[in-house]
C-alpha cells in the first residue's frame, strides 16, 4: 500500500508561516502553527467553553483584586483574560500570539499605546518576553501612529481591520512588524456589490488585494509582514501560497489537511523585486483620500471596528453575569 503524499497544509507551511486563528487552544495544538491570533469574537466563544473556566475564574480573581471601579473592573478582567490565553498558546507554538487592544480605542492614539504598554506588562508579569507578542490594533490613522510609536520601543505590532492599499502603505511607513489583509471581507463585499453567490478565485478581490500589498512591499524593501486573514475557502489560502504569514481558522486548517492537492508558490519576493511599481509618499492627507476613494476599505474597516467592539461588549456581559452568579 502506498504511503500518503503530503498534504496541502504541509505544501503550503512549506513556503508560508501558518499562523492559527482561533483562541481554541485544543485547535492550536491539534494543528500545530508557527503562530497564533485572536481576536475579541474569537475570546468571546472561548470564555464560555467548559475547558477554559478556570482561566476565566482566574482573570475574574485578578480584576476583583485590581480595579476600583465596575467598569475598571471588567477591562482589568479582560486584559488578563488576554493575556492568560496568550500564555497558554505560548506554551503549544513556537513563535508569537497576537493580542487585541479594545476596538473602541481605534481612533486615540494615545489611548491604544498606554493599553498595548499595559498588555506587555501583564505578559512580563506571566513570564513572557515582548518579542513574542503582537499587539493587535486597527489600521485607522490613530492606529498606525501608535503602532510607530510602540515599535520605536520595542513592542511589535499587528495591523488589523486593514482592507485598502493605503493602510498597508501607511503601515509599511510607520516600521509596524506585521499586517493582517482581510481577504475574506473583501470577498464578501464585492461578492455583494457584485449579487452573484462567488467569485473564481482568479477574479478574487481579496486575493488581489493581499497580492498587490505584499509586491509592492518585496519591491521597495520594507520589513513589515504580509499576513493574509480572515479566508472562507481554502482555496483563497492556496492561491496566497509565499505569504509571509496566512493566518486560518481551524475549519480550514482540517481542510486543508486532508487533502493532498499540489499547492504552488504564488507569490515570490524575488520576482516582485523586478516589478515596475512606483512608490507612493504618504501623508494624513494621502491616507484618508485613498481610504474615503474606497467605498470597500471605508465601509468594512468601520464594519469591522464595531464588530469588535459589539463582541467585547458581549465578553464584558458575559463576564458580569458570570460573577452575580458567584455571588448569588
Amino acid at each position: 500500500m502506498k504511503g500518503r503524499t503530503i498534504s496541502s497544509l504541509d505544501q503550503l507551511k512549506q513556503h508560508t508561516v501558518v499562523v492559527a486563528d482561533t483562541g481554541d487552544i485544543d485547535a492550536i495544538a491539534k494543528h500545530k502553527p508557527q503562530d497564533a491570533t485572536t481576536n475579541p469574537s474569537l475570546l468571546y466563544k472561548a470564555a464560555q467553553m467548559p475547558q477554559y473556566q478556570s482561566l476565566v475564574d482566574e482573570a475574574i480573581a485578578y480584576g476583583q483584586s485590581k480595579a476600583h471601579s465596575e467598569e475598571g473592573l471588567l477591562d482589568a478582567i479582560i486584559d488578563k483574560l488576554s493575556v492568560a490565553f496568550g500564555c497558554r498558546i505560548l506554551e503549544l507554538i513556537p513563535g508569537r500570539v497576537s493580542t487585541e487592544v479594545d476596538a473602541r480605542l481605534s481612533f486615540d492614539t494615545e489611548g491604544t499605546v498606554t493599553k498595548a504598554r499595559e498588555l506587555i506588562e501583564l505578559y512580563k508579569e506571566s513570564g513572557v518576553s515582548s518579542d513574542r507578542i503582537l499587539i493587535k490594533m486597527a489600521s485607522t490613522w490613530e492606529g498606525i501612529r501608535a503602532a510607530e510609536q510602540l515599535e520605536k520601543d520595542g513592542i511589535h505590532c499587528n495591523l488589523t481591520l486593514l482592507f485598502g492599499f493605503g493602510q498597508a502603505v501607511a503601515c509599511a511607513d510607520a516600521g509596524v512588524t506585521l499586517i493582517s489583509p482581510f481577504v475574506g471581507r473583501i470577498y464578501d463585499w464585492y461578492k455583494a456589490k457584485q449579487g452573484v453567490d462567488s467569485i473564481p478565485v482568479e477574479e478574487d478581490p481579496g486575493v488581489e488585494s493581499v497580492t498587490t500589498i505584499f509586491n509592492y512591499y518585496k519591491k521597495h524593501g520594507y520589513k513589515t509582514e504580509v499576513m493574509g486573514a480572515s479566508f472562507r475557502t481554502k482555496e483563497q489560502v492556496m492561491a496566497l501560497c509565499g505569504s509571509d504569514l496566512l493566518t486560518i481558522s481551524p475549519d480550514l486548517l482540517g481542510q486543508l489537511a486532508e487533502v493532498d492537492g499540489e499547492v504552488p508558490k504564488a507569490l515570490d519576493a524575488d520576482a516582485a523585486a523586478q516589478m515596475d511599481i512606483p512608490r507612493i509618499k504618504m501623508d494624513e492627507g494621502v491616507f484618508r483620500w485613498m481610504l474615503n476613494e474606497d467605498a470597500m476599505a471605508t465601509e468594512k474597516l468601520a464594519e469591522g471596528i464595531r464588530g469588535f467592539a459589539a463582541d467585547l461588549d458581549k465578553l464584558r456581559s458575559y463576564l458580569a453575569q458570570r460573577m452575580e452568579k458567584a455571588t448569588v
